[in-house]
């Protein structure tokens, strides 16, 4: 009885393919081959630069060579693209070269605005600083104090101005506005929007001076001009968001008998609380580190003063340029102050951020059973 062995499966002995092949015989790029395009352009590019830099006898440019590299990797990510994916891909990595390209871009200026203020901020960023005026200091020393009560007070009077005038407009406008009042009042809004910052000051100086006297500088005075700056960015921020409420949710007020107005408090503006709170901090973002219209209508001191309707006032802005346009001796001494006082506002708005995003949070309506 003869057996018969059943013969063993030949086992392939060729290698596997690596990935790299398999991308391009799919017409696909690898993963790695954008980040090793861009290497090779910014690698193209220093090399340019180091020649230049040997030629000349001068540094080597880093930022040339960044700039030079980015601009020969987007045409060099579409030429391969091309070839090996086709034209629609190639245009997508294109697109998505350009628009990575314009967010960098934008980002630079910001980046080195931020490391600039906290590197020449830090020097006088000390409790002195924050505990001292400049009452009787003509060269080292003193602090910023009063500048900050002033900011403080200041925008938050006109906050207090602002905001109820800018709601209730949008209220009107989204709930209640009809005909040819609503759109006039559109109309002036857009008009208030664009108009230049030292003009609501002008325009609160004189107001001021006529019922004062002219010369007239006051906190009050100041607040005002900031109030016009920020009415039209809280009526547009909050007509936005007002509009953004679904029609369903008053439909379904009214059907139970709730009359308007408390379904515009206890529905609409609950609803939107989130992105009105957001826009009320960007108008007050924008407007805190406004220069020309408090330099005008609320003036400059050296001293403390708490009371916004007597005497001039001094802010953060205001003290950035007088620190900066009035240097004594050292000079180093005025800069520093300078800096640290542009440190302390872009802190300022920060935390009013933050805590506009906490406000956004807690008032925030809550959907979850």
């Amino acid at each position: 009885m003869t057996t018969t062995t059943k013969p063993e499966p030949e086992t392939s002995t060729r290698p596997a393919p690596s990935p790299i092949a398999n991308s391009l015989t799919a017409g696909r790029l690898p993963k790695p081959a954008p980040w090793v395009i861009l290497g090779a352009a910014i690698a193209v590019a220093a090399a340019v630069y180091g020649v230049l830099a040997l030629a000349d006898g001068g540094g080597f440019d880093w930022g040339g060579t960044l700039v030079v590299g980015a601009l020969l990797y987007i045409p060099s990510i579409w030429l391969f693209s091309t070839l090996v994916e086709g034209r629609r891909r190639a245009m997508d990595r294109l697109v998505t070269a350009l628009v990575t390209g314009a967010f960098v871009l934008a980002m630079i200026p910001l980046v080195s605005l931020g490391i600039t203020v906290v590197t020449y901020g830090l020097a006088r960023f000390d409790v002195e600083f924050f505990t001292f005026s400049m009452r009787n200091i003509t060269g080292e020393g003193g602090g910023a104090l009063h500048a900050i009560v002033g900011t403080v007070l200041i925008t938050g009077a006109a906050a207090i101005i602002s905001i109820p005038i800018g709601l209730l407009t949008s209220i009107y406008l989204v709930e209640y506005g009809r005909g040819r009042l609503a759109r006039g009042i559109t109309f002036l809004v857009d008009v208030m929007t664009g108009i230049p910052s030292i003009v609501a000051g002008l325009f609160a100086y004189a107001l001021f001076s006529i019922f004062l006297g002219p010369g007239t500088r006051t906190g009050i005075a100041g607040a005002v001009a900031l109030a016009v700056l920020m009415i039209p960015v809280v009526v547009r921020s909050s007509e936005e968001m007002l509009r953004l409420v679904p029609n369903e949710l008053r439909e379904a007020a009214y059907a139970l008998g709730v009359p308007k107005w408390l379904t515009i408090v206890k529905v609409v503006l609950p609803t939107s609380i989130a992105g009105i709170t957001t826009g009320i901090m960007l108008s007050i973002a924008r407007v805190i580190g406004e220069t020309a219209p408090l330099l005008i209508a609320a003036g400059f001191t050296a001293s403390m003063n708490y009371n916004l309707f007597d005497g001039r006032m001094q802010s953060l802005p205001v003290f950035v340029y007088t620190q900066y346009a009035n240097q004594g001796n050292p000079a180093e001494a005025y800069l520093d102050r300078a800096w640290a006082a542009a440190l302390t506002l872009i802190l300022i708005v920060m935390a009013l951020n933050l805590i506009a995003r906490l406000v956004a949070r807690f008032f925030a309506p809550k959907f979850g059973r």
